[in-house]
């Protein structure tokens, strides 16, 4: 199990993602927009570095739903690679059989 802290701190990022996205996406628009003139696109380039960092979605660790491990992480899953081994082989996942040869 990951520290309890760790996986708090990335669900404070995500809901902090959530809420500048709009913002964020807004101020990038105008600063890459080389039609509008440079003072106001610097500016938007100012206003964009005083956002908080963790407003960024790149800081946003994948971290598995069941034990919080960030490393060894299934996209699709939503898992890491040992939790979905411990799943498969108490039977809870339908269809997932341990392979033999």
């Amino acid at each position: 199990m990951a520290k309890k802290s760790a996986v708090q701190k990335n669900k404070r990022r995500e809901k902090m993602v959530k809420q500048a996205t709009a913002k964020r996406a807004r101020l990038k628009a105008i600063a890459y927009d080389r039609t509008l003139p440079p003072e106001e696109r610097f500016q938007a380039f100012l206003k964009l570095a005083e956002l908080p960092r963790n407003s960024s979605k790149t800081r946003i660790r994948n971290r598995c739903e069941v034990s919080g491990r960030p490393r060894g992480y299934y996209r699709r899953l939503k898992m890491s690679r040992i939790a979905l081994r411990d799943l498969a082989s108490t039977g809870q996942i339908p269809g997932m059989v341990k392979s033999s040869w």
